[in-house]
């Protein structure tokens, strides 16, 4: 049995079905639904020579070239469809809900399948994904100059029950020049949306969502325009650390990266950090000076952050001096600090 079913519903379902996204791997690669499983029906050249077709030949060519394509596939199709879902209950889509996921659902309604197709596709996802960057949210957003312990604190409030969003984790950097760490990828700028938008549907509206202060790229990946304002405008607690406890917390951090790296990354902010700073920082770190090539940085990025600081209005920033001995006894402290104060977040309007 197939039935049509919209995004949105879908998304609501109070008992997940598994999602069978049936487009080539490198539309998937590019951006999919997050948790769907990826069973294409044509290969990415498969998928050329039928548009080519469809274009210059005409509907029926292609529909039939495409069976021509996939006709030794179909039972390969329905073995995956069965270890992905045992009780036969899947869904389905392909870019805007034509032929792709039409054919697809076919077959596995056929093989017994209890089928819902997602009416628009893909393409309906993206926009229901960009819905709910427009919704309001009740952020709290904590900064801090680098070195602060905010990504550990975030951590920490999220181990006792707080709404979190880590924002770099989606992006898979750590937003500095230094931020792949010489390992993350990051995913496309599609995915990264992918992802939030997944995030962002689990929250509870009535709750504080706490997020990092970042700024609007976070490496090449930038936050969804209507969301990064949101975070501009609402509360943000400041941690202030002793520049000594943010050095220490750094070098464990960066220290024990390959120095080619670290090199790299340092040269690439010449023109910020000066040709002077640049070079003392790099000569730092040949020389294994990782406290001093980590003090020689901190200038830079410390004026930076000062500066976009300076740009929120004074009203809604909240220093709270902390530790950085116990991350634990931290994050409680910023709790009870955001308690105190009653952060004066964003209205609420889940709709």
């Amino acid at each position: 049995m197939t039935r049509q079913i919209t995004i949105n519903d879908f998304m609501q379902l109070s008992n997940p079905v598994a999602l069978i996204d049936v487009r080539t791997p490198a539309e998937f690669a590019q951006g999919h639904v997050p948790g769907a499983y990826n069973i294409p029906l044509f290969s990415n050249e498969e998928r050329v020579q039928v548009g080519t077709t469809y274009k210059q030949v005409g509907r029926e060519q292609a529909i039939l070239l495409g069976f021509d394509l996939t006709g030794a596939k179909w039972s390969g199709f329905i073995k995956r469809a069965l270890e992905i879902a045992p009780d036969k209950k899947v869904a389905v889509h392909c870019w805007r809900g034509g032929m792709r996921s039409g054919a697809m659902a076919w077959a596995l309604g056929l093989y017994g399948f209890d089928v819902l197709v997602i009416s628009g596709g893909y393409k309906s996802y993206r926009r229901w994904a960009h819905t709910q960057f427009e919704k309001n949210y009740h952020l709290c957003v904590l900064g801090g100059m680098t070195g602060s312990g905010k990504t550990r604190i975030l951590k920490q409030l999220a181990g006792i029950g707080e709404q979190v969003i880590d924002l770099e984790d989606l992006a898979q950097h750590q937003g500095s020049s230094y931020g792949s760490m010489n390992k993350l990828v990051q995913p496309t700028q599609e995915q990264f949306e992918n992802d939030l938008a997944s995030r962002l549907s689990r929250m509870d509206y009535s709750r504080p969502i706490w997020v990092e202060d970042e700024s609007l790229t976070i490496g090449v990946r930038a936050i969804p325009n209507s969301f990064w304002r949101q975070m501009r405008d609402a509360a943000l607690i400041n941690l202030v650390v002793p520049v000594e406890q943010r050095i220490a917390a750094l070098v464990e951090e960066y220290g024990r990266l390959d120095k080619e790296f670290l090199i790299t990354c340092t040269d690439r902010i010449r023109k910020r950090l000066g040709p002077e700073q640049t070079k003392n920082a790099i000569i730092a770190i040949e020389e294994g000076r990782m406290a001093d090539f980590i003090r020689t940085v901190l200038y830079y990025y410390d004026k930076t952050y000062l500066n976009g600081l300076q740009k929120r209005p004074a009203e809604k920033v909240f220093s709270l001096n902390i530790g950085c001995s116990n991350e634990a006894e931290d994050a409680r402290a910023v709790l009870n600090f955001a308690n105190q104060i009653q952060t004066p977040v964003n209205g609420h309007n889940g709709d």
